[in-house]
């Protein structure tokens, strides 16, 4: 299994770098389409009951929604309102965990697979066109979620003892949280060596983000949970489905962001 781990992510990693550095704008924004949309089917499964009539409808809804909002954005201050209310949902999200993960009502599925998608798709493909070094700042924030997961997933199989969220994910643990964040600590202080910015300031953005991440993926797993599954999809062997990679990004690319934007880093 960890074989096919590796060999896969290996796979993902050479599209996405060559879609973000031999690839113009256009083609990328494309890409990163395709994965959202490829997430959304997935997620459309955990509107539990939906026919493929239904099911169709919400990737159409995701999409649909995705293009109006960047028709509405015509300004970065209201790019960044956008990002708040991703934060909002994502803070919800974690109430949802601690107060109620036994119950995921179809209408709360819907909700919380717009506000995890919509804004990640239009936070990546507005990081990569208008951000200065905007290609690298998108490859930062999917290494930073990449390190939070492969972290966690590593010291959790070696040192995992305490349950995070039994009622969630009963193979997260604490011990995967720490080395999730080890692996963050180790990207943001690389990162602030390449973008020449403070360590501080982006490593502790970047730990937040982290941390975020970890919601993400507590909250995708309440839903399989609540849809009976155990992975979203099987399209990438040893990894699962799409959203299976992209859980952790979801969460952590509207905070990380935002944070970015406040630091004047992009806008």
């Amino acid at each position: 299994m960890l074989r096919a781990r590796v060999l896969t992510a290996l796979a993902l990693g050479a599209v996405i770098l060559l879609a973000l550095f031999a690839a113009p704008p256009v083609v990328t924004a494309i890409v990163m389409s395709l994965i959202v949309l490829a997430g959304a089917w997935e997620w459309s499964a955990f509107l539990k009951g939906a026919s493929l009539p239904a099911r169709v409808a919400f990737l159409l809804l995701v999409l649909a929604v995705a293009l109006w909002v960047q028709l509405q954005i015509r300004d970065p201050a209201q790019f960044v309102n956008l990002l708040y209310v991703a934060l909002g949902g994502w803070c919800l999200a974690l109430l949802w965990i601690l107060v109620a993960p036994g119950s995921t009502p179809r209408w709360a599925a819907l909700l919380m697979g717009l506000v995890a998608l919509v804004p990640t798709l239009l936070t990546l493909v507005r990081m990569d066109a208008h951000w200065s070094r905007g290609a690298e700042w998108t490859l930062y924030v999917l290494l930073l979620a990449f390190a939070a997961d492969t972290g966690a997933f590593f010291a959790g199989r070696s040192f995992g003892r305490h349950k995070l969220a039994p009622r969630v994910s009963p193979g997260k643990t604490w011990e995967g949280v720490i080395g999730g964040v080890l692996g963050v600590a180790v990207v943001a202080m690389a990162g602030a060596w390449w973008f020449g910015l403070p360590s501080g300031p982006l490593l502790l953005l970047s730990l937040v983000a982290g941390l975020f991440s970890v919601v993400g993926d507590l909250t995708e797993s309440l839903l399989k949970r609540g849809a009976g599954l155990k992975d979203s999809g099987a399209l990438f062997p040893g990894h699962g489905g799409v959203l299976d990679r992209i859980d952790s990004v979801t969460a952590a690319a509207p905070v990380l962001a935002l944070g970015l934007i406040r630091l004047g880093v992009g806008s």
